[in-house]
């Protein structure tokens, strides 16, 4: 079996074909942002030639995108429409009142996906219990429908009042639609998430139909490439939530795989964390744009219920949202800040340095690029410093102009400040490491977590040279650098199960949860599941099914989820998931109520995942380097310049030697601090003990 993983950033394309032997073989590649599908097309045609692998013989293709996340950030998604009770039309304007700065008078919210004139209303109620109030008047619906298409919308959502209890009118709209309308798409608020809490339900419909056609047209482009290539084996998607899923589902649901690429590179280090007996570890991907936190505590991955995308990459704490579009779906608990290897440096009206947001990208990229940039980046600022060597990145693919980095910082932040450009440039990347702090202890310490107790994996195109960095300040002793960093989140798409997750709104106190309703609703979702999973090419005989219960105490306002031993909520179970449920809370917010404190039940969910046969996993190979010559780098105002050894991944041995050294690869740059520890592991890890 030979897997293929494909995974596109903002500033490079990375392919890992992985061969039934384990053999890993890698590209990476700039990224076209005008056409994504070009760089892989391209990058498949060099790959398979490097792999002497014929293209009909590619078993698994897995790609992990930002497209979808991008389409937000950039507002280019459809132009679409919503269809809502009548006098829910504003709910989108509304929100839920929360704002991420308090007292902050010149914030504005994020703007409405839905312009004001394509949000219309029909005319229908149903109760909280899925009665009918109001019957669904008709000829409202196709009023409303005629007004979008002569607006020309090319999507629209619906999202009506209790429909999760009831979703018999919003069925009835999407027939009238395909009388109608035929041709538009249409995203009903039932299928993509029949829960409670109007807003939120209301929103992910939204994104879902803001995404569907720009998702579906990405996607059919590159199937067209692959099928072009005489690959042609179903193409399969990275979600949020770590798993796979078949393409054509993400192009009915994209809300799935908004943080499909960075979610790549956390089932990458979940699989290093079970292989080599690493329970808790702290995923720190740094690309070329982004860098990104995640948590994995105990051999698992933390999960959030929903996300905010599109409010800009806030740094700050995660207890203060609002910031962005909410999008209520399983994902991988992330952080991510604007701080990569292509943010832009720069001094604010202060003349104080400044990191990011803004990056250079693909296109001009940093100014060492020679490419047009002008502007010095993070990137840049580590040329100065001698930690990026004149070999360039992607095996030389890159080159890198260190006179014209040096004079980008000199002449933008070291004048201006009148310090020397190292003192420039290494206060540039402090700056850009507190930066990245913020993701982790968002992880971290705002979730319970002390980060000291956990090893850092650090991996993407600049993951290896400043985990140090970041592990020191937060003191975090153990850093562990995998094979292959800078394709990291590729491989991790070959780690990766398929996996799917169907809920719904069953909302009753746990003591007075009826047994056949609740076993009815888990019959329904198991169903949901099973039809997923089979579409996406997983019997579902292979798969582990975990019924699951999202509960809370009476009064409260988010749940927290436990998994149900049955489908068959007896008295005995209830007790038993009322006992858990305490357990959980007291894990995650330090404390629990009393045994007379109701505990009410908000919604059941089936979870199903299981692994595609046939990809191998990876084997550490070592491989015979060529001599590398020393060079001087800078390691701030403690320590200055000293004259460093380069190596690369395999002179590294399993007795620690100890830095400052830099180890070289074809993807990526490790910056061992001056005193650490440094050895390789027998999985080919690079482990730096700080």
């Amino acid at each position: 079996m030979n897997a293929l993983g494909i995974d596109i950033g903002g500033t490079f394309t990375d392919l890992v074909l992985r061969t039934a032997d384990g053999q890993a073989h890698r590209l990476k590649l700039p990224s076209t942002p005008g056409d994504y599908a070009a760089a892989i097309g391209d990058g498949l045609d060099r790959l398979l030639v490097q792999a002497g692998v014929a293209a009909a013989d590619v078993s698994d293709v897995r790609h992990g995108t930002t497209v979808a996340s991008n389409a937000i950030l950039e507002g280019k998604g459809a132009r679409t429409g919503l269809i809502t009770t009548r006098g829910f039309r504003d709910i989108l304007e509304i929100r839920t009142l929360r704002m991420p700065r308090l007292y902050d008078l010149a914030w504005d919210k994020p703007k409405v996906l839905v312009e004001r004139a394509l949000r219309r209303e029909v005319t229908e109620r149903l109760d909280a219990r899925g009665n009918v109030v109001i019957p669904l008047d008709e000829a409202s619906v196709i009023a409303a429908l005629d007004t979008l298409v002569a607006e020309q919308v090319d999507a629209v959502a619906v999202c009506l009042l209790h429909s999760y209890a009831n979703d018999a009118h919003e069925r009835r709209i999407a027939e009238l639609a395909a009388i109608h309308a035929p041709g538009l798409r249409v995203s009903l608020s039932t299928e993509v998430l029949p829960e409670i809490r109007e807003y939120e339900r209301t929103s992910t419909t939204v994104i879902n139909a803001y995404l569907q056609p720009v998702v579906a047209s990405y996607l059919a482009r590159l199937e067209q490439v692959l099928r072009a290539r005489g690959i042609m084996v179903p193409l399969r998607l990275m979600q949020s939530a770590g798993g796979l899923m078949a393409a054509v589902q993400a192009a009915r649901r994209p809300v799935e795989i908004v943080e499909s690429g960075p979610a790549a590179g956390v089932i990458g280090a979940l699989a290093l964390a079970r292989r080599d007996g690493v329970a808790d570890l702290i995923s720190f991907d740094m690309g070329g744009t982004t860098a990104k936190a995640a948590l994995i505590l105990g051999g698992e991955a933390s999960q959030a219920a929903e996300m905010q995308v599109g409010g800009g990459m806030l740094g700050g704490s995660r207890l203060l949202t609002g910031g962005g579009y909410t999008l209520r779906v399983p994902a991988i608990d992330l952080a991510e800040v604007g701080a990569g290897g292509g943010s832009i440096v720069w001094l604010d009206r202060a003349g104080a340095p400044q990191v990011g947001p803004h990056s250079a990208g693909a296109v001009p990229g940093p100014v060492a690029y020679g490419a047009g940039g002008t502007e010095p980046t993070v990137t840049d600022c580590s040329v100065a410093l001698g930690w990026l060597g004149p070999a360039g990145l992607a095996g030389g693919t890159v080159a890198l102009d260190a006179a014209a980095a040096r004079a980008a910082v000199e002449s933008r932040i070291a004048k201006p400040l009148a310090v020397s450009v190292e003192v420039a440039a290494y206060g540039a990347i402090e700056v850009a490491v507190a930066t990245m702090i913020r993701a982790i202890r968002a992880v971290s310490s705002e979730r319970g977590r002390d980060p000291r107790h956990f090893a850092l994996a650090a991996f993407g195109g600049n993951g290896g040279m400043f985990g140090p960095l970041v592990a020191s300040r937060l003191g975090i002793a153990r850093v562990i650098v995998p094979q292959a960093p800078g394709l990291f989140s590729a491989a991790g798409l070959l780690d990766g199960v398929v996996q799917h997750l169907a809920s719904r709104t069953y909302k009753v106190l746990l003591t007075e949860a009826d047994a056949a309703t609740a076993a009815a609703v888990l019959a329904g979702l198991r169903q949901t599941v099973a039809e997923r999973l089979t579409e996406a090419g997983l019997h579902p005989d292979a798969a582990e099914v975990q019924p699951q219960a999202r509960l809370r105490y009476h009064g409260q306002s988010f749940e927290l989820t436990v998994n149900l031993p049955t489908d068959h909520l007896t008295p005995h179970a209830i007790a038993g998931l009322a006992d858990a449920f305490g357990a959980e809370h007291e894990r995650t917010y330090g404390h629990r109520a009393g045994a007379d404190e109701p505990v009410e039940l908000v919604s059941l969910a089936v979870l199903g995942r299981g692994a595609v046969p046939g990809t191998a996993a990876e084997t550490a190979a070592r491989r015979a380097a060529a001599p590398r010559p020393s060079r001087a780098a800078y390691f701030g105002p403690v320590h200055g310049w000293h004259e460093v050894q380069v190596l690369g991944r395999d002179d590294v041995a399993a007795t620690a030697r100890t830095g400052p050294l830099i180890i070289e690869e074809y993807d990526a740059t490790i910056v061992v601090p001056p005193g650490a520890a440094v050895r390789c592991d027998a999985s080919g890890n690079v482990v730096i003990d700080l």
